[in-house]
């Protein structure tokens, strides 16, 4: 029960990081010239709203 719990937990921290760097993944896969500036944003900002939403809107605009 115990292990349950505990891959149970490791994979919610998994997904919950996966979606804290969707955009992130997004200006990585698209090329975003501004790819790197995108990931500090996300990682240094992100976990306000706000930082999370800028970097989002920011990875899905144009170059």
């Amino acid at each position: 029960m115990e292990i349950f719990l505990f891959l149970l937990l490791a994979i919610g921290a998994l997904i919950g990081v996966a979606v804290y760097f969707v955009p992130t993944i997004i200006a990585f896969a698209r090329n975003k010239q501004n790819k790197i500036a995108i990931l500090v944003l996300n990682l240094l900002a992100g976990w306000t709203f706000l930082g999370w939403v800028g970097s989002l809107v920011w990875a899905l605009l144009k170059d």
